[in-house]
């Protein structure tokens, strides 16, 4: 082991935890909330979130230049300065961040200018110039005026299609695309041919960026790589489409993962929720606990309580219906990939958690899923719910937790170190290369 191998794992525990919303971490709110809700678009137009505040960071600034996105939020701001009225300024919010997602994507999948020496692989230009996006919709004060609810739904929009939530379509060999509304089934298209197997993976942002503002989400590289694409299995060509959602509480409290993937659970073959989780391993999550820990995110805000949801309350634990079996088996990548049964939970007529390896006892309370108590459990808590309660019987529904994107070596103080390096691009191609085979497995299994 070298030399900096202490100050790695610190840094790596300190990460996993973050992720994890593991109760050891400092500073967790009690049962309840702390801090403010507000969601992207309830603070004042003169405030700048946690999120924008980080903006003006060296970091950022370098990640935006070295991409070419640094160009992206003046040509928004000026587009919107441009506007005659509040329909135009919708028309000029989804124009340019459906542009944002398919640049993205086009870059990181190795279409049209790299905009600079920064790798095409890397996730984070498109969160930072959302966010430079956001602050100037956020700041915006055209001659109309604009009312707060206006402004919400503007930057609610611009979250949106920004995130490829909207953009989500699968094509039949015929060329024909369903999008919200379509019908899945498995009849023959045009040339007498099956259609391809329809996949739906999700990312996250970048996120614990107090810690360390250089990060960078492998299940949001993940996202921008796999979306649009199709992956060859056993089974046949997959179609492959992906979205990516925020390290916000109140983004999830107000229904954003629902209204995303509800539309889908009909038609895709299997549905993928992917998170960054724990150092140097692939977790298939079994399940997943209606439980929040507290753990801050982006905005800076904590929750602590029951996972909420519309409708009927959610039972305590989901399950993943993921192939999981097939999964740990294959050869899929140089990271182990792990069946992860784990959960915390408050057992029947008990008042203090405990840990279990082998899943929940009958009448538990849920602290933690085998993914945490942090929003990468919630996401899939989530999904699986969907699916229980609207999606077909059997359709495969779970979480991958990738490995912790560790940067090398020499390179893991967050004040001084340089924004990539050899060992964190090998690290961040390795896990999305496995992220894809994973899949392929998944779909194949099903």
């Amino acid at each position: 082991m070298d030399a900096s191998a202490p100050i790695r794992t610190r840094v790596l525990t300190l990460a996993t935890a973050l992720l994890l919303g593991v109760t050891a971490a400092p500073a967790l709110a009690a049962e309840g909330t702390t801090g403010s809700a507000a969601g992207p678009g309830a603070a004042p137009a003169s405030v700048p979130t946690a999120e924008e505040q980080r903006l003006d960071r060296a970091v950022p600034r370098e990640v935006l230049r070295r991409s070419g996105f640094d160009a992206v939020a003046p040509s928004f701001a000026r587009a919107l300065d441009g506007a005659d009225g509040y329909r135009e300024a919708r028309r000029v919010v989804a124009r340019h961040g459906a542009r944002l997602w398919e640049r993205a994507v086009d870059r990181v999948q190795g279409r049209g200018p790299s905009g600079g020496d920064l790798s095409r692989d890397d996730d984070r230009p498109l969160y930072w110039a959302r966010l430079a996006m956001v602050r100037e919709l956020r700041t915006w004060e055209p001659d109309s005026g604009l009312t707060a609810d206006r402004r919400a739904r503007l930057l609610d929009l611009l979250e949106t299609v920004s995130r490829g939530q909207d953009s989500i379509r699968f094509a039949d060999r015929s060329g024909s695309e369903d999008q919200h509304g379509g019908r899945h089934d498995d009849r023959p298209g045009e040339d007498g041919r099956e259609r391809p197997l329809r996949v739906l993976v999700t990312g996250f942002d970048p996120f614990t960026l107090d810690r360390d503002v250089r990060i960078s989400n492998p299940s949001g590289a993940a996202a921008l790589a796999l979306d649009g694409t199709v992956i060859q299995t056993e089974r046949g060509p997959a179609r492959v489409e992906a979205a990516v959602f925020p390290v916000r509480w109140q983004d999830f409290a107000d229904g954003e993962v629902e209204r995303a993937l509800r539309p889908h659970l009909g038609r895709v073959d299997l549905l993928t929720t992917v998170s960054q989780g724990r150092p140097g391993r692939f977790d298939v999550e079994r399940t997943n606990g209606a439980w929040r820990g507290g753990f801050p995110d982006n905005e800076n805000v904590r929750h602590t309580g029951k996972v909420p949801v519309t409708g009927a309350a959610g039972p305590e634990w989901t399950s993943s219906t993921l192939p999981y079996a097939a999964i740990v088996a294959a050869p899929t990548g140089r990271f182990p990939v792990r069946d992860n049964t784990s959960v915390t939970e408050v057992p029947a007529g008990g008042t203090t958690p405990v840990d279990r390896a082998d899943g929940p006892t009958p009448g538990s309370s849920a602290r933690a899923g085998g993914g945490g108590n942090y929003l990468s459990n919630e996401i899939a808590y989530r999904a699986t719910l969907l699916r229980d309660r609207f999606g077909p019987a059997g359709l495969p529904v779970g979480h991958l937790h990738t490995p912790v994107l560790e940067f090398g070596a020499g390179n893991t103080d967050p004040a001084t170190g340089a924004v990539s390096d050899p060992e964190f691009l090998r690290n961040r191609a390795d896990i999305v290369h496995q992220v894809r085979a994973v899949l392929a497995v998944a779909v194949a299994a099903r």
